[in-house]
C-alpha cells in the first residue's frame, strides 16, 4: 500500500521517539527525513544508521534534501517560535504542505485525537496543544459532555529528567496555549493549567491532576463518561490510566475568577498517571510519549484521508 513521506523537524527527544514510532508502526506513512540543528545529537546519528535522510542544517537544510520534493507531511518538534518560521519557509517553497505542529506555536487549529481528531484532516496545519493538554483536556471534555464546565483546571506534573531544553523554553506558551484549549476544546468557560517540574530521584511518572466545577448532574454518569474517554485514550496511549475513581464534591456559591457570577455545582476530581511505550524515552517520559503519539495517531489520519479521500475508523 502506497505511503506517504514525512519529515521530523526537530533531533531532540521527542523527534527521535517520533521517528522509532512511525518507523515500527507507521501505516500511512514512512519517515523521508530528520533535521536537526546539531550534527552531534542522537536523533540524527539513529536517523541516520538507520537509513533515514538527514540534515544538521535545519528547515533550510532540508529544502536541499532530494527527498523533499516527495514530503507531504512534517513533524515540527522544536519550539513555539521556530515553528512559526518553519511554517512560513516550507509554505514558500511548498505551499500545499501539511504542518503536524508538536509545539505550544498554535498556529492551526488544536487537535486531540480523541477529542476532535477528524475536525481538521484538511487544515494546512494543527496543533498538537501540550503534553499536560493531551493527557487531561478529554477528561475536561468528558465531563463537559455530561453537564457543562463552568471552570477547569489542570496540574501536570512530570519529572525535570524528560522536560528537555524545548520544554524549558516554552512553559510560558505550555500554559497559555493549555489554558485556551481547555476552553475550546475540554468546552470550559474559564480554563488553567499549571505545570510542574519534578526532580524526584528516581525519576517520577508523569501524574496529572483535572478539577472542573460543572452544573449538577448524575455523578454516576459523570464517572461513566470519564472512565469510557479514558478507553479511548489508551487506545493509541496504552500507559494512560486512571489512578482511583473520580471523586465528586458539591460546591455552592463559589466565585471563580475569570467567570464572573458565583457558582454553585459539583467539583470533579480526576487523577491520572501517563507512562510511556518506551520506544525511545523511559516509561516515566509519558509527557512525551502522549505527545508523540498523538501526533501519530493525527498525522494517520491526515494521511489517509490524502491517500483515500476519507479518515480511517
Amino acid at each position: 500500500m502506497k505511503k506517504l513521506k514525512a519529515a521530523i523537524v526537530g533531533s531532540g527527544n521527542i523527534g527521535t521517539d517520533l521517528m522509532i514510532k512511525i518507523l515500527r508502526h507507521g501505516v500511512n506513512l514512512e519517515i523521508a527525513a530528520m533535521v536537526g540543528i546539531d550534527p552531534t545529537s542522537d536523533g540524527l546519528t539513529r536517523a541516520e544508521r538507520l537509513g533515514v535522510a538527514t540534515t544538521a542544517g535545519g528547515v533550510e537544510g532540508l529544502l536541499q534534501l532530494p527527498v523533499f520534493r516527495d514530503i507531504d507531511i512534517v513533524f515540527d518538534a522544536t519550539s513555539a517560535a521556530a515553528h512559526v518560521k518553519n511554517d512560513a519557509l516550507l509554505r514558500q517553497v511548498k505551499p500545499g504542505i501539511r504542518m503536524i505542529d508538536l509545539t505550544p506555536a498554535a498556529i492551526g487549529p488544536y487537535c486531540i485525537p480523541v477529542v476532535n481528531g477528524d475536525a481538521h484532516l484538511d487544515a494546512p496545519n494543527v496543533n498538537m496543544v501540550t503534553c499536560g493538554g493531551q493527557a487531561t483536556i478529554p477528561m475536561v471534555a468528558a465531563v463537559n459532555r455530561v453537564a457543562k464546565v463552568h471552570y477547569g483546571e489542570i496540574v501536570a506534573s512530570i519529572s525535570s529528567k524528560s522536560a528537555g531544553p524545548g520544554t524549558r523554553a516554552n512553559i510560558d506558551e505550555f500554559t497559555e496555549t493549555t489554558s485556551r484549549a481547555i476552553e475550546t476544546l475540554g468546552g470550559a468557560t474559564k480554563g488553567k493549567a499549571i505545570i510542574v517540574l519534578n526532580p524526584a530521584e528516581p525519576p517520577l511518572i508523569m501524574r496529572d491532576t483535572v478539577y472542573t466545577l460543572s452544573e449538577t448532574a448524575p455523578e454516576d454518569d459523570i464517572a461513566r463518561s470519564v472512565e469510557e474517554m479514558a478507553t479511548a485514550v489508551q487506545s493509541y496511549v496504552p500507559g494512560y490510566r486512571l489512578k482511583q475513581k473520580v471523586q465528586f464534591d458539591r460546591v455552592a456559591d463559589l466565585k471563580i475568577p475569570g467567570v464572573g457570577e458565583r457558582l454553585s455545582g459539583i467539583k470533579t476530581s480526576i487523577f491520572l498517571e501517563v507512562e510511556g511505550a518506551a520506544h525511545y524515552l523511559p516509561a516515566y517520559a509519558g509527557n512525551l510519549d502522549i505527545m508523540t503519539s498523538a501526533a501519530l495517531q493525527t498525522a494517520e489520519r491526515v494521511a489517509a484521508r490524502m491517500l483515500r479521500g476519507t479518515a480511517p475508523v
